[in-house]
């Protein structure tokens, strides 16, 4: 059977009053600015190495640091907004934003800087739950995601325009731009917290970061993490067969649909991260460009791209989902082989947009195909485990780059 013969409508919900949608506008504006803050590094990264005394390649760990909370952020918010709802995961979610917001603006070493950041990032992590569990179309989901695109395709030029005028550090602080959109989604969809009938699994959510955090360290120590991802996997493989209805919900994992929507996910955001940190190093190697100028032409690239996604997924229903599928993997694979062979540097840009719109375009169609796979109390946690492997990609990424551009 194909990823499309398991996806299922959402059943019908119960009579009742049910409360009004947040407007998509407004959880665009929750979840987006997280896009902003993972790539505001992009351009000056050479700034940051400066400021530590480290390498450049090193000072992608800030990067590196950011995604790996993003990635397990995502499952523990989503296991947060299920047993204590919504009001609680925003305000953990604003508290760790905050908080490491002013870690990172005082943070006199690196170390202390990656522990601002991943804060930062984990924060973040429970706001585009929030906002993707919201979300509930393909439309809506696919303003969300292009509005990830267009704020990741501004974050580098922002970055770098933020540092130039006043610090890299306030370049780091973008993020907290989502806090704004607190107050109304708050009060838009403030649900009472859901029954809790059984224990919190937490054997089984510390043994999923531990398999996250081997994966998001497997391009840089391939063998250490690879060999740390067997040791973990067997027990957190045993831990779910124990306990199907855990942290880690065996049915999903028994879903071909879900599995498939998730692995796509992942490769999409690879391609994407990589080339989104590669393009600007080989339009520097390969041209006379200047960063503005290399930081501005990928910034209409990432918004071409961006608002390609957006028109996708208006149109996404009418054309079905076998047309959008076929499209997206047509589009994933042309990125990076054009990457690798085009002999123009002038043609990155065009890879560049290519990328941004598999990757948005993906991630609105492939978690609402995640989601519908699971049943409805599972939801959350359907998000939050497809998003993981969505954001497994940005911590791949920048390590695959650092280790074939950066000469890590």
């Amino acid at each position: 059977m194909s990823l499309l013969d398991h996806a299922r409508p959402l059943p019908a919900t119960p009579p009742g009053p049910e409360p009004r949608p947040v407007p998509v506008l407004w959880l665009a504006l929750l979840a987006s600015p997280v896009a902003a803050a993972a790539n505001s590094p992009v351009l000056i990264l050479g700034d940051i190495a400066d400021t530590f005394g480290v390498r450049t390649a090193t000072a992608t760990w800030l990067v590196t640091a950011f995604a790996w909370a993003v990635a397990v952020g995502t499952p523990l918010m989503a296991g947060l907004l299920r047993r204590h709802g919504l009001r609680a995961t925003l305000k953990l979610s604003a508290t760790l934003i905050v908080a490491g917001t002013a870690v990172v603006s005082i943070a006199p070493w690196l170390p202390l800087a990656m522990t601002g950041r991943a804060a930062q990032a984990a924060g973040g992590a429970g706001l585009v739950t929030a906002a993707m569990t919201l979300a509930g179309t393909v439309r809506r989901m696919g303003v969300i995601t292009a509005g990830f695109g267009m704020l990741g395709a501004v974050g580098p030029l922002l970055g770098s325009a933020i540092a130039d005028t006043a610090s890299w550090r306030f370049s780091l602080a973008v993020g907290a731009v989502a806090l704004l959109a607190l107050p109304v989604v708050a009060r838009r969809a403030d649900l009472p917290p859901p029954p809790r009938s059984t224990p919190f699994d937490a054997r089984g959510a510390a043994l999923l970061v531990l398999l996250a955090t081997s994966l998001v360290l497997l391009p840089r120590f391939p063998l250490p993490a690879a060999i740390a991802a067997l040791v973990v996997g067997v027990p957190l493989a045993l831990h779910i067969r124990a306990r199907p209805t855990g942290f880690v919900p065996q049915a999903l994992l028994r879903s071909r649909t879900f599995v498939l929507s998730t692995l796509l996910a992942c490769a999409f955001s690879t391609s994407y991260f990589t080339l989104l940190f590669t393009v600007p190093q080989l339009l520097r190697d390969r041209t006379d460009w200047s960063t503005a100028t290399i930081g501005t032409g990928q910034l209409v690239a990432l918004l071409a791209g961006s608002a390609l996604a957006m028109a996708m997924a208006v149109v996404a229903t009418r054309l079905g989902r076998p047309r959008v599928l076929a499209v997206l993997l047509t589009t994933g694979v042309l990125a990076p082989l054009a990457a690798v062979l085009t002999p123009w540097p002038s043609l990155l840009l065009p890879v560049a947009a290519l990328a941004v719109f598999t990757t948005s375009a993906g991630q609105a169609t492939l978690a609402v195909i995640a989601a519908q796979s699971a049943p409805a109390p599972q939801r959350p946690t359907a998000i939050g485990l497809f998003n993981l492997g969505y954001q497994l990609g940005g911590a791949f990424g920048p390590a695959i780059a650092a280790l074939v551009v950066l000469g890590a």
